[in-house]
């Protein structure tokens, strides 16, 4: 097991250099280069399948080993936002504890709690500004949303209404 946890440090540490490098200037610059200088090369080597395979086989590899090296930034990136959005969720008051770790539901679960956002979000554009909504509060059911105090209970007229009103 120490080894496997040594084994996973050298590829995390050679993955993060190889992606940050990939994402430079010079790496640009130099596979650019690369691709001139074969391109060049053509003439003197006849357009040979050679000279074709040359270049069609060094861009399968560095593409085949780019893919794991590009997955597991993403992975690491993924989950250093999950991170600072659970403690966010963790320290709004209000906030349904609910959400931290929703990354790690089910497909069908996180549908669900999809389908309570956009119910809730329905609500909330019927509600008063300032009106404190959370999945918690919005069963699933259609239930008549509950306010929490009595101006979140009259509802905001719609733009329409707005420009109709004297002023």
């Amino acid at each position: 097991m120490k080894d496997d946890s040594a084994v996973e440090e050298l590829f995390a540490r050679v993955a993060g250099k190889t992606s940050q490098a990939a994402g430079s200037f010079w790496t640009f610059s130099l596979a650019v280069l690369v691709v001139l200088v074969w391109a060049a090369t053509g003439p003197f080597f006849g357009y040979s399948e050679t000279w074709q395979l040359v270049i069609n086989t060094g861009t399968t590899i560095v593409t085949f080993l780019m893919v794991f090296v590009i997955q597991h930034a993403q992975n690491k990136e993924m989950r250093a936002v999950q991170l600072k959005l659970n403690e966010l969720i963790a320290a709004v008051e209000g906030a349904s504890n609910r959400l931290i770790d929703v990354e790690d539901l089910t497909d069908r679960e996180l549908a669900h709690l999809y389908s309570r956002s956009r119910h809730l979000a329905q609500t909330a554009q019927k509600l008063s500004q300032g009106a404190k909504l959370t999945i918690e509060d919005e069963p699933a059911s259609s239930k008549k949303p509950h306010a929490t105090t009595e101006a979140d209970k009259k509802p905001v007229p719609s733009k329409e209404e707005s420009r109709n009103r004297p002023k």
